[in-house]
Formats: C-alpha cells, sequence, structure tokens
C-alpha cells in the first residue's frame, strides 16, 4: 500500500475539473427567457440569465445571521439570483423589443409589477450595492432611480405607491453602523444562556446569531431609511427615523400604508422571522396613525406544525374593499393539541380605523387564504397537516350570522381529485379578486388522473356545487398547461404546450374552437443532442402493494431490441402520506419537456447510464400511525421496487446501481447504503444524517426525541 497516493491525488486535483463534451455542450448552450405576463394581458416580459454563475460570484463575502445569509458589501442576499437582459412584447404582436437603457453588466433581480401594470420595477446589484430601475413597458426603456444604496437584505426593497407615480424604498441609512469583524474582534464578554424553567421546544435552524457581536451586525445590516422615490429620480425620507423595516404594504385606495418593523430583543434560538416586530399604520405621506400589532419574541409556540403564535397574525389589505385591514387569530390558544371547534377567527377592520374590528369568519381547520369578490361573497381556505384535509368555505363577509357554505372538504394530497384553484380578474382598485358570473365561478386544473394528465377549465355553479367541463387538454403526446383567461367571454386563454423534444411555447387558445390555437412565443430546444433519448413514466408496485412511478431515462443511443445491460442512476426524495391512495398517484408526465438544469441526473444519459429520476419513495403512516414508524422499511422497500422493475425491463445491470438524492434525498441515500445491499454507490449532496441533533423534529417528524428516541435512533443512519 502506498501511503503518499492520498496526498498525491488530492494535489492533482486542486483545481476545478471540466466535465466530459457531451455534458459541456449541454451545461453551456444558451437558455431560453423566463416569461413574465402583466395582469392585464397585455406585456410579456423576457427575463434571461446566465445557465450557472461564475465561481467569482460564488466566492463573494457572505454573512450568515438570524436565518439570512447577505453579502455585506452590496447589501443584498448572497444566494440572490440574477438575470442580464430584458426584452419585451406585446402579447399579439410579433415583434420583440429590446429594452434599452439597461446597466453595463447587469445583474438584475427583485422585478415588481406597477398597480397599473404598465410599469415594472426592479434592482440591479453592482460592485458596491444595489441600486433601483423602473422599466416603462410601453417605450421599452429602463432608467436608474437611485444610486447604489438600496437596502435588499430582508428581501425586496421596493414597494410601488398605488398611484404607480413613485415608489417606497427602503435604503441604507445616511449613519449606517459600522460592521465588526467578528474574526480580529476581542469578546467584550461571555455569551450566557438562561434556562428560566419554562417549557419550549424548537427545531434546528441554520445561521442562528450567537453573540453580541453578531446582534450588532445583523442590525446594521438590516436598519433601513425609508424613502419615497418618484420616477424622475427625485426623492424624500418617508418616516424620520431609520428601522430595521420588514415590509410595507400599500392600501388598494393608496391612503394607507402598514408598515412591518423589527425590534430586538434578538434571539439566538429561533431565525428573524420569529424576532419581535411592530407594525404601524401610516397615511400615505408617512404620518402615523396608530399601532395596529405588537408581536413579541416568539421562542416558545406548543408543539406541533399546525401550532402557531398567539394574537394577530398575516394582518393584510382585503382586495375588493378601498382600506380593510383583514387578519387571523388562534381560538385554540395557537396549540394544535387543544381540542377545539373551530381552530382561527377572521377579522376586518375598516378605515379610518376607529371601530372595533369585526369578526367575519371561522375556520375549522388553521386558516390559510381568503379570495374576495364583493361585498358579500368571498371564498376562504383551511387546512391541517396532519390529516392533510383542507376545505373551502363559501362565507359572507358582511354577515357572521350567515352560515358559510361548505364548497370543497378533501385530501390536499389527492392530486386526482383536485377541483383547480378560482380564477381571478383586475377590478377598478387593480387588485385581484374572484372572476364572477351570476352564481358561477371558474376553475383552472392540472388534470391529473389514472389516465394521464389533461389540464381543464370548469364553470362551477355556487348553488349546485356541481363543476361544468368548459374545456379538457386532449393530447397525448404533450402537455398543456393553462394560464388564465384573456377573454373569458371569448373563450381566450393563455396556455404553455411542450413535448419531450418541443421546448414550453406560450399560445393563444380558444377554449370555445379547439382548433384555434395562436402561437405567441418560438423558443427552440437548446438540448437538440438529447433529443431522441428514450423517455417514460413508468408504474410498478411496492411489496404491500402501493403503486410507485418514476421517469426513466435510457443512454443515448440505447438500442431496445438488444436490451443491454447498463448501470443505473436513481433519484429521489422522500415523501410522506397518510393514505395509500394519495402516495400511489402519478403527478409526473413523460411529455414534459427534457431539461438538464444544473442538479439534473440527465446529463449521465450522456454517458451510457439509465436514469431513473424523481422515483417514488412515499413514507405512508395510515389512521394514529406515523409514516416515520416505519421508515427504515418503506425505505428499502420503495428502492427494491424501483430496481426490480427496471430490471425487469431488461435494460439494467442490478448490480451496477446507484443512488442519489438532495437534502431529505441525501438522508434517504446515506440511510439506504447503510440498511440495504441494493446498490454500489449513493450521492448525498448536501444532506443531515444524525437525528438526535434535530432533537424537537425534522421535516416532517413532529415528535420530539424523548417522545419517540427509538425513531430518531433507528432512522439515523450510522448510529
Amino acid at each position: 500500500m502506498d501511503l503518499m497516493t492520498p496526498n498525491k491525488i488530492e494535489e492533482d486535483n486542486l483545481s476545478y475539473q471540466k466535465p466530459p463534451k457531451e455534458i459541456l455542450d449541454l451545461v453551456d448552450v444558451p437558455r431560453a427567457p423566463f416569461v413574465h405576463m402583466d395582469r392585464k394581458g397585455k406585456y410579456m416580459l423576457f427575463i434571461y440569465r446566465d445557465s450557472y454563475q461564475t465561481i467569482a460570484a460564488l466566492s463573494e463575502e457572505e454573512l450568515r445571521l438570524g436565518g439570512l445569509r447577505v453579502n455585506p458589501v452590496t447589501n443584498i442576499g448572497s444566494r440572490t439570483i440574477y438575470y442580464n437582459n430584458l426584452q419585451v412584447k406585446l402579447l399579439k404582436a410579433e415583434i420583440l423589443t429590446q429594452v434599452i437603457g439597461l446597466p453595463k453588466e447587469p445583474r438584475l433581480a427583485n422585478f415588481i409589477w406597477s398597480p397599473c401594470q404598465a410599469k415594472l420595477a426592479f434592482t440591479h446589484t453592482t460592485l458596491v450595492g444595489v441600486e433601483i430601475w423602473v422599466l416603462d413597458m410601453e417605450t421599452a426603456k429602463a432608467s436608474a432611480l437611485t444610486s447604489a444604496n438600496a437596502n435588499a437584505n430582508l428581501g425586496n426593497p421596493i414597494t410601488w405607491f398605488e398611484d404607480s407615480n413613485a415608489l417606497l424604498v427602503r435604503l441604507l441609512p445616511a449613519q449606517k453602523m459600522e460592521l465588526i469583524n467578528t474574526v480580529t474582534a476581542i469578546p467584550t464578554g461571555p455569551t450566557i444562556s438562561i434556562s428560566d424553567g419554562s417549557k419550549a421546544q424548537n427545531r434546528t435552524y441554520q445561521d442562528l446569531l450567537k453573540n453580541r457581536n453578531d446582534e450588532h451586525n445583523f442590525e446594521a445590516l438590516t436598519t433601513s431609511e425609508l424613502h419615497k422615490v418618484h420616477l424622475d429620480g427625485q426623492r424624500e425620507k418617508w418616516l424620520k427615523s431609520a428601522g430595521m423595516y420588514r415590509s410595507c404594504l400599500v392600501a388598494p385606495n393608496g391612503e394607507y400604508v402598514q408598515v412591518m418593523t423589527m425590534q430586538p430583543p434578538f434571539s439566538y434560538l429561533v431565525p428573524y422571522s420569529r424576532f419581535p416586530h411592530l407594525s404601524t399604520l401610516h397615511t400615505k405621506d408617512g404620518s402615523l396613525i396608530k399601532v395596529i400589532n405588537e408581536v413579541p419574541l416568539i421562542e416558545d409556540i406548543p408543539k406541533g406544525f399546525m401550532s402557531v403564535r398567539k394574537g394577530r397574525r398575516m394582518l393584510q389589505w382585503r382586495s375588493d374593499h378601498a382600506a380593510s385591514l383583514i387578519w387571523a387569530e388562534a381560538l385554540d390558544e395557537g396549540d394544535a393539541g387543544i381540542e377545539v371547534p373551530f381552530r382561527d377567527a377572521i377579522y376586518e377592520w375598516a378605515a379610518p380605523f376607529d371601530t372595533k374590528p369585526k369578526l367575519i369568519l371561522k375556520t375549522i381547520n388553521r386558516f390559510d387564504s381568503i379570495e374576495w369578490g364583493t361585498d358579500t361573497f368571498a371564498i376562504a381556505h383551511d387546512y391541517w397537516w396532519n390529516t392533510r384535509n383542507t376545505k373551502v368555505y363559501q362565507f359572507n363577509p358582511s354577515d357572521i350570522s350567515e352560515e358559510p357554505k361548505l364548497l370543497f372538504d378533501r385530501n390536499y394530497q389527492d392530486k386526482y381529485n383536485d377541483p383547480g384553484t378560482f380564477l381571478t380578474q383586475e377590478n377598478q382598485l387593480n387588485r385581484t379578486v374572484l372572476m364572477v358570473q351570476g352564481n358561477a365561478l371558474f376553475l383552472i386544473g392540472e388534470g391529473h388522473s389514472e389516465a394521464g394528465q389533461f389540464p381543464f377549465v370548469d364553470q362551477f355553479n355556487l348553488e349546485t356545487k356541481v363543476s361544468k367541463r368548459l374545456y379538457q387538454s386532449t393530447y397525448t403526446d404533450k402537455l398543456e398547461a393553462i394560464y388564465f383567461p384573456i377573454d373569458l367571454e371569448k373563450g381566450d386563454f393563455i396556455v404553455r404546450i411542450e413535448s419531450r423534444v418541443e421546448y414550453p411555447n406560450y399560445f393563444i387558445r380558444n377554449i370555445f374552437k379547439e382548433e384555434d390555437l395562436t402561437q405567441v412565443t418560438t423558443f427552440e430546444n437548446p438540448f437538440k443532442s438529447i433529443q431522441s433519448v428514450h423517455k417514460e413514466v413508468i408504474k410498478y408496485q411496492r411489496e404491500d402493494g402501493v403503486e410507485l412511478s418514476g421517469t426513466l431515462y435510457l443512454p443515448i443511443g440505447y438500442d431496445k431490441t438488444k436490451l443491454e445491460k447498463k448501470p443505473l442512476i436513481m433519484w429521489a426524495y422522500p415523501r410522506e402520506f397518510k393514505d395509500n391512495k394519495s402516495a400511489g398517484q402519478v403527478t409526473t408526465n413523460s411529455n414534459e419537456f427534457i431539461y438538464p438544469y444544473y442538479g439534473s441526473m440527465v446529463y449521465w444519459v450522456t454517458r451510457g447510464y439509465v436514469v431513473l429520476d424523481d422515483a417514488s419513495f412515499p413514507i405512508v403512516g395510515t389512521g394514529k400511525e406515523e409514516p416515520n414508524d416505519t421508515f427504515k422499511t418503506q425505505l428499502v422497500a420503495n428502492a427494491k421496487a424501483a430496481i426490480d422493475a427496471v430490471d425487469a425491463l431488461g435494460y439494467i445491470d442490478g448490480k451496477r446501481v446507484a443512488v442519489g438524492g438532495h437534502s431529505y434525498g441525501a438522508f434517504m441515500t446515506a440511510n439506504l447504503l447503510a440498511h440495504s445491499d441494493l446498490f454500489a454507490a449513493g450521492i448525498a449532496r448536501s444532506g443531515a444524517y444524525n437525528r438526535t441533533l434535530t432533537p424537537f423534529g425534522f421535516q416532517s417528524e413532529e415528535r420530539n426525541y424523548w417522545e419517540a428516541p427509538e425513531i430518531y435512533n433507528t432512522m439515523s443512519p450510522f448510529m
């Protein structure tokens, strides 16, 4: 044995290596742009970006504080995805217009449409900071509104005023706090943790604050001034004082603004989303009206995924009213373990906010969202993780005595019986409300079924609760996704159509005339070197009868008549279910375009490998059983069933199989290598493997270590 060999290998591989040409050709090919559309269906915005970030960009300085990952030089999230070009197209025109006035070497992000949908604001990150820009969609001209002094460390720093003529922007303070170099700084005292005897459990979080220096840097990086920035570049300070401003929400009539401001004390146990914050109500000129919510530090939410904090949650503006605040409050003290007939109460508080808030609805499960219609009509959604149940209510927000009508009561993991999502439209306040015609609403559904995927448009009768199908895609060799209507009366909808070899493109389809299809974009397949690859969704069974599936790719040039035995790479991610029926449903489509993205296993078909992508790995717990009670057994059974299914087709050598996954899929990989002899190799990408280091729950496990020590120990692959 040559003891020097490992060091020699290490020296020989100090530089980054390039993949084989077959893979490199796929990596370097220019991609088609992403497409954004305004809500009115007038403009299409084409947004371009590089396929991959450079090593230099990935090497930029990063601070991890309070759950944030930021670049302290530029004051924006260090993992921000940047775009490098913009083009504009009128939906029904053929001409594609290049946006003029863009900065040199654009690094664009944080796109946000104006309320009138005729302008687009965004950020540009320079070497020293973040600028605010605006694009006029009609002229396709972009211009800078600020210098590189915006603060995007807490996310998008831009809020539009309702008149679409000015922005409310978070800018760096004139007197910005200096950052402490935590590597060289001398501690001023110990970091002390105190147990006050109260019971609390928190999941294990990344990137938490650790000491006073971290606290100082966190406050320095998240403190901003709020400025009103006009489209001509003029600006004035909107609030006098700097603060750790998290968000600003303008009322539909533009007269009021809700501001959420983070406050100390900070925590070393939870991320910034659970730090104290104050919600205040202001006039459009910035004058304070009143405090509308005070949230303390939240370190002790009761156990359970459906537990929440006490007090007002999810403050938002009602979209069909000029200025009415809406929020939820827990009726079970926020404790999912307390049995109550109703979990949440929903309140409304209308301008001028000088009366008592009004109760408008109680939900059986935890409140999720409301889609507004009229003064007397709205749709509410709730959900409950433990049972996978969701309910959809029709209710009268003006009369709490009127009993809500239950429209849907279903398992949200049951994709075969998903009724779809309600269509919305813009109202006179430039906000989205339900699209209502008489006593009917409209639904767009993905259309998953045992026979395949056939998206649809339904008309839903509110009186009979019966849906009438207006249109259903009939493609068996393509995939059609239905987006939104341009003109519901005429039946014109925006759709996207793709196939295994045809890049996704947008069309205008008339749902009342099946042959009426107008192409809007003409993106070509940039991956023609793999367009001949065989792709299919295969179905098979686990030994206990649970239906499974996966997307199978055969190597380039593979001759199915010869059945040459090839190595297999299987890529998967475990998912938890409460019933076998939902676990066995197929929600992948073999007609999806073959798109080798950065983490894709599809690249390996160029190297002679069979690939089974997105292999089903359900972990099922029925009744009172929890899915993880038999995690290891089900994991191995899923893997064995997948290998046996592909092997039975004659394509693979069953002794040359590798398994891989990302995050919880990496955890899965380590368990399969530790507890089975099915695999020759594994790719565990960015995982956590010792569950005892996450003693208060992980992934979909609600129980803590002391409630289920055998589960934690058994699921940890190296224990």
